[in-house]
């Protein structure tokens, strides 16, 4: 793991550009490797110790925890299970995660993994300094998006084991071992609000137009962490799953643009023609334009606007963050497989349509288009 993203630390890099990931390997069955084991930092911004930051990685697993727990107390962790279930085991009870949801696991908690199905994959999203929320509606209203009722918690259990345990704790971005004769799962009682938590993400109610335009990707937060200034957050936490798409005189999917935000997109389950896999990722630097490739324009802009189903079968996690992600040495040369986006969304198809583009000009009473060469 890597928590330093400081320009000072020469572990990590500034990418301008589209990076693309093809999922992790699984480690070989021979090599066990546990959840701790198996976290790999792609990118992050900022340190722990100036209590603002975030740091993303990927997880692989094929072994329990066992003896063994985990607490972090540089931030807050969620956990979203790609390949097969996790089940954690918390001071607070025990919490079963499967791909389509994530779970939240706060600073200062201590967590053991096991996998119940076999060798597991996912993302993590790692914050300092802050905590995740829900977002404000506005004119949404009391109910939207993620409604509190569909949050689960642990229900409250305890061990009692008097055997050799290794909590492994992380501060400041280092890891230290404390050795102790009992399970940390011993807590009887506690009293508070601070509890991990898991929502599955089927339960989103999705906001859209129902007549033109689109809105703003906003819509789509789970949740939201705050950073240090007013009215701008640290990240935010997005799905987009099945919709209806009823939008008229619309090019309905994402258009081009650019964006004050660095965007970075996983596949749960599903299918996104060839440019990542489920438990590969996308990321986009700030300000990077982007936008859908030439055969998906062709296609929406030749097909009749009639209300349609998007994203069947289909569950993306987004991350957006206005922080500009250094991105590690793992990352670039040995997460899967790490490849630069051709930018075909790119090229000029703008002027296959001039005489059609120029008609419509004329039409409204408007100068024609000229194409200037050399």
């Amino acid at each position: 793991m890597e928590s330093n993203f400081l320009s000072s630390n020469p572990k990590v890099h500034i990418s301008p550009t589209q990076l693309n990931w093809t999922p992790p390997p699984f480690p070989l069955s021979s090599d066990k490797v546990d959840f701790l084991a198996g976290l790999k930092t792609i990118g992050g911004n900022g340190e722990p110790t100036a209590r603002e930051g975030l740091a993303l990685h990927f997880y692989v697993a094929n072994a329990d925890m066992k003896n063994k727990a985990f607490c972090n107390s540089d931030g807050d962790m969620l956990v979203v299970p790609q390949q097969e279930r996790l089940d954690v085991q918390t001071e607070f009870g025990r919490i079963m995660a499967r791909p389509g949801e994530l779970m939240v696991i706060q600073k200062g908690m201590k967590f053991k993994v096991s996998l119940p199905d076999g060798p597991s994959r996912g993302y993590v999203q790692e914050i300092f300094g802050s905590h995740f929320e829900l977002p404000d509606l506005g004119p949404i209203g009391g109910h939207g998006l993620a409604n509190p009722r569909d949050f689960e918690v642990p229900l409250a259990s305890f061990e009692i084991d008097e055997t050799p345990w290794e909590v492994v704790y992380k501060v400041a971005g280092q890891l230290f071992s404390a050795p102790q004769n009992h399970t940390p799962f011993d807590v009887v009682a506690w009293q508070g609000n601070y509890v991990p938590y898991k929502y599955a993400m089927e339960k989103f109610i999705f906001v859209g137009s129902v007549s033109k335009d689109h809105l703003d990707p906003s819509v789509f937060t789970v949740l939201t962490a705050k950073s240090k200034a007013t009215g701008i957050p640290l990240i935010e936490v997005l799905t987009i799953s099945e919709t209806w798409d009823v939008a008229s005189n619309i090019f309905r999917p994402p258009y081009y643009h650019r964006n004050n935000a660095t965007e970075i997109a996983g596949l749960i389950y599903g299918e996104f023609g060839d440019r990542f896999a489920p438990s590969g990722l996308n990321l986009q630097t700030v300000f990077c334009p982007h936008g859908p490739p030439p055969e998906v324009h062709k296609a929406v802009t030749e097909a009749e606007l009639k209300p349609e189903r998007t994203s069947k079968d289909t569950m993306f996690l987004l991350l957006e963050t206005p922080m500009i992600l250094s991105i590690t040495d793992y990352a670039m040369n040995q997460a899967g497989t790490v490849v630069e986006s051709e930018p075909l969304s790119f090229q000029p198809y703008f002027i296959t349509h001039l005489d059609e583009i120029n008609t419509d000009l004329r039409a409204a009473g408007y100068d024609e288009l000229k194409k200037r060469s050399g």
